[in-house]
C-alpha cells in the first residue's frame, strides 16, 4: 500500500533498525534557550510593540476570537499590511511570484464575487482569433499548448493565459542567494517517479528533452561518517538508521521541549505519552497491521477493490489497518493524507492507493527531484514549446539553470503565445454551444480588460474558478463542480547557513506536533542545479515545512474554508516569527542562532492547493455519476476541461494525462479545417 505519496508528500513512517547513535543525547538537548529575549534574537528587522503583537494574534485567530470576517475583508485587512503580508520571494525569475500573491487572490476573490457577471463596457478588444486559448499555464496548460502544437494542422495558433507572472501553477521555485551560494527550493509541486520507458508518461519525458529520467544527485562531502539523505524533502529516510528525531514541546507537558533520537530503535522510549498510546503509535511505525488484516490492491481505477476503497474515509481505512484509536490516527497519522490537503478524516480511503494508478517503474530508483521541485517539467515544457525562452541549449542543466526570457513568451506572430499577469474572468460560447463557431474569453490584465475570441478552449485551471468563469456551463456540469472541495496549504522554505544543529543532533530529518508544519527533511540535490557537487552539514540549505489546514471532525469543505482563513488572516511577518522561534525551540541547545544561522524565509501560500475527495467522489454515489466523469466525459460545446483535480489523483502525471484527453477530444470533436 502506497500511502498518499503524491507530488506534495506526507511524512511517511518505515520500518527501522537499532540506532548508532547514544540515546544521552535526547536528554543533552532539553532545557532553555540561552539567547537574549524578543525578536531581536530571532533575527527579526525590527521589534514589535504589543499592540502589534496582540492584533496580528487576533487576526490570526480568525473565528475563534472575532467574528468570521468575509473573503473580501480579509483581503482587504491582508491588502493593508502591503509588502508585510506576502513578504520576500527570493531572488531571480520567480521572486515576485511565491504562491499566491496577493494580486493573484485579489483577482481571483472578485470572479468568485460577482465582478464580473457584468462585463464593463471599456472590455478592450484585441481583435485575435485562436483556433485554442488554454486557461491556466500550469503543467495541464503547458502540456494541452504542447499536444495542440504536436497535433493540430500547420498554421493553427494557441493561446496559453495565466494570471501569475511566471508560468507553471504550483510546479514553480523558490531561489536564495546565501553566502555566495545560489540555493533553488520547490513552491509546490515536488517530485516525480521514474516511468516505464515506452509508457506515455515515459515518452512524454523524452519528448520534452528529459532523456534520463533518474537523475544524478550530490554525494556526502561531510566531515564525519555519511548521514542518511533523501533526494526529497519529505519522508524519513533516516528512520531506519537512527537518524531521525520526534519533538515533544508544551502540547505534551514538554517546556523545554524535549527530544526522542532514533524513535524507532528505542521504541519511543522517553517519550512523554502514556504506554498505550506508545504501543499504538509503535504499531503505526513498524508498520504492523493488525492480525487478519489483508491488504486491499486495486488492479485497476474502478475495479471492486477501489470502489469499495471510495466508500469509507481514510482515517477508518487506517483504524482498520493497524488496529489502532481514531485519535491515534489523528495525533500520529496527520499528515497522512497531506498529499491531498486534509486529514484522513475527510478523505476517501482511496485517494491512498489513486497514485499506484498511474504505474510508477517498479523498482529501486525512488523519488527524483528537480532542484525546483515539478517547476523543472513546466521549464522544460516551455522550452520545447518556445525554444527561446528560457536561456542556453536544450539540455535538462541549462533548462534548469537558465533565466527565463519573458520576451519570448507572447511574441507577435509566434503560432503558440503564453500571456502571463492575465486573470480570464468570463468564457462563454457566442450563440448556443451546439452551433456556435467561437467562445469569447475576456481576461484582465492589470486595471484593464481584454477581450480575444477562440475557436476552442481548454479550461485547465482549478475547479474553484473555471465553474464561476464558464459562463453558460449547463447545470450538470456546474453541479459535478460543485462536488469539487479545494484544501489550502502553504509551502515554507528556510534557508539555512548550515546544518551542524542536524548534524549534532544525529537526524537528517525530523518531525513535532506543534507550530508551524509537522516535519522537515535534509535533500540533496540533483546535479542539474545543484550550487556544489557535494553535501555537508557546514553548506547551506533550504529546509522545507508543509503547512496544511486539517479541522479533524469538520466536513471537507468546511476544513477546507476555515483553513484559508486562517491562511489569509496572518501576515509574513507573524508567521516569521513563529518559524524563528520555532526553530529557537527545537535547535538552539544543539547550536542553532536564528539571527545568525536563518538566512532567509519565503512562503507561498495556495489557496485552493489540492483536491480533497472525500468518500464517494472518485465513483458517485447515491445512484448518481461521480463529479469527474461528468466533467471528462466530452466537451461542452467547444469547451474541454483539463488540470489534475479532475482525475483525483495530486499529480503532475495527471495533469499531463487530462491534457493529452481534452485536446483530444477538441480535435476529434470539435474543431475542422
Amino acid at each position: 500500500m502506497a500511502l498518499v505519496k503524491c507530488d506534495v508528500a506526507h511524512a511517511g513512517y518505515f520500518q527501522a533498525e537499532a540506532s548508532p547513535h547514544d540515546a544521552g543525547l535526547r536528554g543533552e538537548f532539553m532545557g532553555d534557550t540561552k539567547h537574549e529575549n524578543g525578536d531581536k534574537a530571532l533575527g527579526m528587522e525590527q521589534g514589535i510593540t504589543r499592540r502589534d503583537f496582540l492584533n496580528s494574534t487576533l487576526l490570526a485567530s480568525g473565528a475563534l476570537l472575532l467574528a468570521p470576517l468575509t473573503p473580501a475583508e480579509l483581503l482587504a485587512k491582508a491588502a493593508a499590511q502591503g509588502e508585510d503580508w506576502g513578504g520576500p520571494g527570493g531572488v531571480g525569475d520567480y521572486a515576485d511570484s511565491n504562491g499566491n500573491t496577493l494580486p493573484v487572490l485579489t483577482a481571483g476573490h472578485k470572479i468568485r464575487d460577482h465582478a464580473y457577471d457584468t462585463l464593463p463596457a471599456e472590455v478592450v478588444d484585441t481583435h485575435e482569433t485562436y483556433d485554442c486559448v488554454i486557461v491556466g499555464g500550469g503543467i495541464s496548460g503547458l502540456a494541452a499548448a504542447l499536444f495542440f502544437k504536436r497535433r493540430a494542422r500547420e498554421g493553427m495558433k494557441c493561446l496559453v493565459l495565466d494570471d501569475h507572472p511566471i508560468f507553471g501553477g504550483e510546479a514553480k521555485r523558490n531561489e536564495f542567494e546565501v553566502d555566495g551560494h545560489r540555493l533553488i527550493a520547490h513552491q509546490g509541486s515536488a517530485f516525480y517517479p521514474v516511468p516505464y520507458p515506452y509508457s506515455f508518461i515515459g515518452r512524454f519525458y523524452e519528448s520534452v528533452g528529459l532523456k534520463q529520467p533518474k537523475l544524478e544527485y550530490q554525494k556526502w562531502g561531510g566531515p564525519g561518517p555519511e548521514m542518511t539523505v533523501s533526494t526529497t524533502p519529505y519522508g524519513s529516510p533516516g528512520m531506519d538508521r537512527g537518524q531521525y528525531g520526534i519533538f515533544f514541546g508544551a502540547k505534551f507537558g514538554q517546556k523545554p521541549g524535549l527530544w526522542v533520537i532514533d524513535p524507532l530503535g528505542k521504541k519511543l522510549q522517553g517519550a512523554p505519552i502514556p504506554e498505550a498510546t506508545r504501543a499504538e503509535w509503535m504499531k503505526i511505525l513498524t508498520g504492523s497491521t493488525r492480525q487478519g488484516w489483508q491488504e486491499p490492491r486495486p488492479q485497476y481505477d474502478g475495479d471492486p477493490v477501489s470502489r469499495q476503497l471510495d466508500t469509507v474515509t481514510l482515517e477508518d481505512h487506517l483504524m482498520d489497518r493497524y488496529g489502532v484509536s481514531r485519535e491515534a490516527v489523528r495525533t500520529y497519522l496527520s499528515d497522512e493524507g497531506s498529499g491531498f490537503g486534509l486529514g484522513p478524516d475527510a478523505l476517501s480511503a482511496f485517494s491512498a492507493y489513486a497514485p499506484d494508478m498511474l504505474h510508477p517503474l517498479p523498482d529501486d530508483t525512488g523519488d527524483q527531484m528537480f532542484p525546483g521541485g515539478n517547476a523543472g517539467f513546466a521549464r522544460l515544457i516551455t522550452k520545447t514549446l518556445l525554444p527561446g525562452s528560457i536561456s542556453g541549449s536544450d539540455t535538462v542543466e541549462d533548462v534548469c539553470r537558465g533565466a527565463v526570457n519573458f520576451g519570448i513568451l507572447d511574441r507577435q506572430g509566434s503560432p503558440t503565445r503564453l500571456r502571463l499577469n492575465s486573470t480570464v474572468v468570463w468564457v462563454q460560447h457566442d450563440g448556443g454551444p451546439e452551433k456556435s463557431q467561437t467562445v469569447t474569453v475576456v481576461y484582465t490584465q492589470g486595471a484593464k480588460v481584454y477581450r480575444v475570441k477562440a475557436r476552442s478552449v481548454v479550461m485547465a485551471g482549478g475547479s474553484w474558478t473555471t465553474r464561476h468563469i464558464v459562463r453558460d456551463l449547463p447545470a450538470a456540469q456546474r453541479e459535478a463542480y460543485g462536488q469539487f472541495y479545494r484544501s489550502p496549504a502553504m509551502m515554507v522554505n528556510v534557508a539555512v547557513r548550515n546544518w551542524n544543529f542536524l548534524a549534532k543532533l544525529g537526524i537528517t530529518g525530523c518531525r513535532w506536533f506543534e507550530g508551524v508544519g509537522s516535519y522537515m527533511q535534509v535533500r540533496k540535490i540533483a546535479l542539474c542545479g545543484a550550487d556544489s557537487p557535494t553535501i555537508s552539514p557546514e553548506q547551506p540549505i533550504v529546509l522545507t515545512l508543509k503547512v496544511i489546514y486539517p479541522f479533524p471532525g469538520l466536513p471537507t469543505d468546511q476544513q477546507g474554508h476555515r483553513g484559508r482563513y486562517q491562511l489569509i488572516s496572518t501576515s509574513f511577518r507573524d508567521y516569521e516569527r513563529q518559524i524563528r522561534q520555532q526553530f529557537d525551540d527545537m535547535f538552539s541547545r544543539a547550536g542553532l542562532n536564528p539571527k545568525r544561522d536563518i538566512a532567509g524565509i519565503v512562503l507561498n501560500r495556495w489557496g485552493h492547493a489540492y483536491l480533497s475527495p472525500q468518500p464517494g467522489w472518485y465513483y458517485g454515489k447515491d445512484g448518481k455519476p461521480s463529479p469527474r466523469d461528468v466533467l471528462r466525459a466530452e466537451p461542452f460545446g467547444r469547451i474541454a476541461f483539463a488540470n489534475t483535480d479532475l482525475s483525483g489523483n495530486m499529480d503532475h502525471r495527471s495533469s499531463i494525462l487530462e491534457a493529452d484527453r481534452a485536446i483530444g477530444q477538441l480535435l476529434d470533436q470539435v474543431l475542422r479545417a
